[in-house]
């Protein structure tokens, strides 16, 4: 027997979710309006080059710390590793750590280092050492490639958490949401550069942790502050029993390629975060190679506080929330922070959870454009000075037209992350940041490091390095059951959508055994069963470098081995000291 409110109380609850509803979206809208605002003011100390690309090198070790945390704590880090832990229990708790020790690379290898001996982007360390022109050509398009792999995830992060926010579903109202954060991230960076970019990063980096230290504490209070009873629960309500609190039901459950993913995405995680575009600049915003540093000492302590916070956040919506609700609003787990804010506040129609709702997808929302505007301020920069000025111009661009270029440039870019972001609007985004953390690591950081730390390494392996890095890792995640379904955590039949029949050549109503996120789902085996490419292509990046370099050295004259020598020396020089930069 079906029960109906009386027509009063149906208008009343009507009206109170209408007034809910409209209190969640201005407040959503107040905390974008602000952090449009900070780009506006920015805008006024913004001259030249200098300050478009690094902000005039001007910020401190602490503000830069804060930066590079707001930065690095993205949608991935806020919503995708709280959705993993929520659904796969210990397992996903692997990306937390990983995202954390990979800054140990970053501090101990490549910060003072990169800092003391480039000025603008990664290819000015190159292009210090080795011929401009082809080291350039590289960096830039390796640069280009990552920041767009890493756009994506944070463009399905934020349709994932406006479509929650607003209660909209369907693939053209996700659509229309990716659109819309490009279109911001556009404004980003054509009027603020990096000094906005920079303070953007800096209050969503205070919010965030804020609000995600508000939910851990709220959360623990439930349980009493004992860690021990709230993992019960989470394990009771993921319907895993003790499983969802061991290794393996994520990776290492059921084959050994997903043991090998494991490890695949451990060696990604720890190693790309060294050579991300986007992060690697942030050591130019500093006035010296040593508040470069100290920049990494503060954003590994609070990066490191916010991924414990991620434990009790990922368990806590899995014991509150439940693991059968949160797939049922995105069955890759995007919206389990978001269903945890709204559960803490009252539960959902009530104003403590609207409220709740309201603040924690403001502040994840601010995290994605601030994080999409220094991807997209990265990447353009690198066009603009790599590509146009030095191999295009030859460095006779003047800096008015370098700064039009990347303007320009930045709308290019973010077109593209647009598109290419529709396409994957389905998948879990840490797992997206993930792969773009295993490019960096195949193409960039064999070229870093060697650039830095081998005094055999030459123009040719680099350039070889650099592009076997990036074929290798594209490839495979072209061949990967990402793209094709097939070896995963979430094989089972899929009914194919109607795109995806005609990709296939099938009926609509066929079902397949494959990944319901997968791009395609035509096959029941992907070519290759690594979801994360990064044991295979970080090795082959290297290998290839090292490998091109030494070929090289055959072929070249006495005087080029003395040049390249000397220009060793003067490049270790100026990384331990800075002098010359």
């Amino acid at each position: 027997m079906t029960h109906h409110l009386p027509l009063p109380l149906a208008t009343a609850a009507q009206s109170a979710s209408a007034s809910n509803k409209g209190l969640t979206v201005g407040l959503f809208i107040a905390l974008v309006a602000v952090t449009l605002v900070i780009t506006l003011l920015a805008r006024r100390s913004t001259r030249g080059t200098g300050g478009f690309y690094t902000g005039g090198g001007q910020f401190s070790a602490l503000q830069n710390g804060i930066a590079i945390s707001g930065d690095y704590l993205s949608a991935a880090s806020f919503l995708g590793i709280a959705g993993i832990i929520a659904l796969s229990g210990y397992d996903g708790f692997l990306y937390s750590i990983g995202f954390l020790v990979a800054w140990l690379v970053a501090l101990l290898m490549v910060a003072e280092l990169l800092r003391n001996t480039g000025r603008f982007t990664m290819a000015d360390v190159l292009a210090a050492r080795l011929r401009s022109g082809p080291m350039r050509t590289a960096a830039g398009v390796s640069t280009i490639v990552v920041s767009v792999f890493y756009l994506i995830a944070q463009m399905v992060g934020a349709a994932t958490i406006v479509g929650q926010l607003l209660d909209v579903k369907g693939a053209s109202a996700q659509i229309w949401t990716i659109a819309g954060v490009g279109a911001l991230m556009i404004v980003y960076v054509v009027v603020g550069g990096m000094k906005g970019t920079t303070w953007v990063q800096i209050v969503k980096a205070v919010l965030l942790i804020a609000g995600a230290a508000t939910m851990t504490l709220w959360v623990l209070a439930k349980y009493g502050f004992d860690l021990s009873h709230l993992l019960g629960d989470a394990a009771a309500a993921s319907k895993k029993g003790d499983a969802f609190l061991q290794p393996g039901l994520k990776y290492g459950a059921t084959d050994g390629w997903s043991k090998l993913d494991l490890v695949s995405l451990g060696t990604a995680l720890v190693l790309g975060t060294a050579a991300l575009p986007h992060v690697l600049v942030r050591f130019y915003t500093v006035p010296t190679g040593r508040d470069a540093r100290k920049s990494v000492n503060w954003a590994i302590g609070i990066i490191g506080v916010f991924y414990l916070m991620t434990l009790v956040l990922g368990f806590g919506a899995a014991a509150l929330v439940g693991t059968a609700t949160i797939k049922e609003k995105d069955p890759s787990g995007n919206t389990a922070a978001t269903l945890l804010a709204e559960h803490l506040g009252g539960g959902a129609g009530s104003t403590g959870g609207s409220l709740m709702l309201a603040f924690i997808a403001a502040v994840a929302f601010a995290t994605i454009l601030a994080v999409v505007a220094g991807l997209t301020l990265t990447s353009s920069s690198s066009f603009a000075h790599d590509l146009y000025a030095n191999v295009i111009r030859k460095g006779r661009a003047t800096e008015q037209q370098e700064v039009v270029t990347a303007k320009v440039a930045a709308v290019v870019i973010g077109a593209v992350a647009v598109a290419l972001s529709i396409f994957a609007r389905d998948l879990n985004v840490a797992f997206l940041v993930a792969l773009a953390f295993a490019i960096a690591a195949s193409a960039n950081l064999p070229a870093i490091l060697l650039t830095l730390f081998w005094k055999r390494f030459t123009t040719f392996g680099a350039k070889c390095g650099i592009y076997a890095g990036l074929v290798a890792s594209i490839g495979l995640v072209l061949l990967s059951p990402i793209c094709w379904g097939g070896a995963s955590d979430t094989v089972h039949a899929v009914k194919l959508t109607a795109a995806q029949a005609k990709t296939c050549g099938v009926e609509a109503s066929d079902q397949r055994v494959g990944n319901a996120t997968a791009l395609f789902s035509c096959t029941t085996t992907a070519p290759v069963p690594l979801q994360n490419p990064g044991i295979v292509s970080i090795p082959v990046g290297f290998a290839v470098a090292v490998l091109g370099s030494l070929a090289g050295g055959r072929r070249r004259g006495r005087r080029t081995e003395e040049a390249d020598r000397r220009a060793f020396a003067e490049l270790e020089v100026r990384a331990l000291t800075g002098v010359g930069r």
